[in-house]
């Protein structure tokens, strides 16, 4: 591959000569007859190397090589700067701007060719030893979205892919594959009792017990808390799988000495069989955890097979999904605004958008509550494309007021996102409140995009070539990998609270952090930390250079008129100061 060389001089017999000879030399050469339009071919070419003369009309050297710094695509291109001066001073100036080398006119065919090979070695080693550690930190991210922290199990999302692959295997050959979900009962006595450095050590202790209790080809995982999954890949029946349980816990019912103390810890297990109770991991799960939270009912240390009857709170479910449906019509809901902030300024630079929902019967209904049945009846369409008019209408408002560069962000659903008139539908509300597109920033989660990777790409690509910025949500929490990352057109990554919390008292989800901004700076990625609520936390996060930060340290959720008492106050948060 030929390397491309500009070589900026106004003097054209000298210009010439040097095009010339590196010509001869097999570079792709290109010429700049002055210092603007040498800066500008730059940018517009991006090449290996820049040679430029010191002294010229209008633009010297010294504010080519300043202009060119500031570009962070031109920020590591070699710079070799031809001077007839000698003096120290000069050397020195050109040097603290981030020259790399200087040569003195006249000058030698072998000391031009020498300093132009010693410079693209260095910027070879330099790209080389910067790729091992991008390798490195995605070898090392990789690993640690897909394990527990604390017991070092693979974790959920580790189970989803897990079970693909034994699914691929049993849906060849007829088979069935068992889930099992398990709780210790009574763990909070222990966290309460010895307190959560050996509550942690009894969750280490369980890890390894399970995994005694299994074949090599079944996954053990830790789900959160107490709780931990099983997958019984082998080719079983009943019998084999009760006889697994039972071993697991009869293995768990043994006494424990933890702080000089006997502990004496006990089960709950429940199962589910694919494809009988369930055709995906959340299904299964589901099913498992409500076999499991019947076993506890019945005074734990046992287990429990998932039936239909199990189904726990479905007389509330039927009330709440009964309501959904003439929330929007009854006008029941509000969109409130959590700010985020600029970690250069401490100003307020933008706001998610989230919905809220004020039942006359059961007040504030949790969006977790809800959220997953409007996704489960389709009602999250509608619900959703009000949420989206209701931020953009209220975003034109703010920017009347004076505040231009607000961004407002949206989260999408899968099904608005899979919506074949969804680009319509948007392009005609950001028309209709003629707001720029600049302001809106769409977010969507990992586990929205791999079902149809190809589609998806196309979708984010059009909305991109309208203007919008496009976050992912809840990284590392979802479905992908790290490679997933790297197809989709994103502008913004959102570091999950999950991560965020308490991150300065665990070591591994500060090292998580800090790989995965590392990771989103080497793609260019803009950093916003949500969940933020702590002082440490927010120094944490401050000291990675991570761009934007919500959560509650800074402001909980406001309806629309406390948000803009907020804006009106001008009031700047005030950032961390670290050493």
């Amino acid at each position: 591959m030929m390397r491309k060389i500009l070589v900026i001089e106004d003097e054209e017999f000298v210009r010439e000569n040097i095009i010339e000879l590196l010509d001869a030399e097999g570079f792709d050469v290109i010429g700049a007859e002055n210092g603007r339009v040498g800066v500008n071919l730059a940018k517009g070419t991006i090449p290996d190397l820049i040679i430029c003369d010191v002294m010229m009309p209008e633009m010297d050297g010294y504010s080519v090589l300043t202009s060119l710094r500031q570009d962070s695509m031109m920020a590591t291109v070699p710079f070799i700067f031809l001077t007839a001066k000698a003096a120290k001073n000069d050397f020195r100036q050109g040097m603290e701007l981030g020259a790399d080398d200087y040569i003195t006119k006249p000058f030698t065919r072998a000391e031009l060719l020498g300093s132009i090979s010693s410079r693209l070695k260095k910027k070879a080693a330099v790209h080389k030893h910067y790729n091992t550690e991008l390798q490195e930190a995605k070898n090392k991210l990789n690993y640690l979205i897909h394990h527990d922290s604390l017991t070092n199990l693979p974790n959920r999302l580790s189970l989803r892919e897990r079970f693909k692959q034994v699914k691929q295997h049993i849906d060849d050959n007829q088979k069935l594959v068992t889930f099992l979900c398990l709780g210790l009962d009574r763990f909070n006595q222990v966290n309460n009792n010895l307190g959560h450095f050996w509550g942690d050590y009894l969750l280490k202790f369980v890890a390894q017990r399970l995994a005694n209790c299994v074949e090599n080809q079944d996954t053990v995982a830790r789900l959160n808390g107490d709780q931990f999954a099983v997958i019984l890949a082998t080719d079983q029946h009943k019998q084999y799988v009760i006889n697994v349980v039972q071993s697991i816990l009869d293995s768990l019912s043994q006494t424990i000495v933890l702080d000089d103390q006997e502990v004496f810890i006990t089960a709950s297990i429940g199962i589910a069989i694919y494809p009988r109770d369930g055709e995906d991991v959340e299904q299964l799960l589901n099913h498992a955890n409500q076999g499991m939270l019947q076993a506890k009912r019945q005074g734990g240390d046992q287990y429990q097979f998932y039936t239909s009857a199990l189904n726990v709170n479905s007389s509330n479910h039927l009330t709440l999904q009964s309501s959904l449906r003439y929330a929007l019509e009854r006008e029941e809901f509000q969109v409130y605004y959590q700010p985020q902030i600029s970690l250069e300024t401490g100003k307020i630079v933008g706001a998610e958008a989230l919905l809220r929902w004020h039942h006359p019967e059961l007040g504030l209904v949790p969006p977790a509550k809800f959220i997953p049945i409007a996704e489960e009846t389709g009602l999250i369409i509608s619900i959703g494309e009000w949420v989206l008019q209701q931020a953009c209408q209220q975003a034109k408002v703010w920017q009347n007021d004076g505040f231009t560069s607000f961004r407002i962000a949206v989260n999408l659903s899968g099904r608005q996102f899979n919506k074949p008139d969804f680009y319509d539908n948007l392009v005609k509300i950001l028309q209709s409140n003629k707001l720029t597109y600049k302001t809106l920033e769409l977010e969507l989660t990992e586990s929205i995009l791999v079902k149809n990777t190809e589609t998806a790409i196309r979708q984010l690509n059009e909305f991109k070539n309208l203007g919008l910025e496009i976050a992912i949500d809840d990284f590392g929490t979802g479905y992908s990998s790290l490679s997933y990352l790297q197809q989709f057109p994103f502008d913004v990554l959102k570091i999950d609270q999950c991560f965020v919390r308490n991150i300065v008292h665990k070591p591994n989800q500060a090292a998580i952090t800090k790989a995965i901004i590392q990771m989103a700076k080497s793609l260019n990625l803009q950093l916003i930390a949500e969940g933020v609520e702590t002082q440490e936390e927010l120094a944490f996060i401050y000291s990675h250079k991570c761009d934007r930060v919500q959560g509650h340290l800074i402001s909980r959720a406001l309806p629309a008129p406390e948000f803009k008492r907020l804006l009106n106050s001008g009031i700047g948060f005030p950032l961390p100061q670290v050493n």
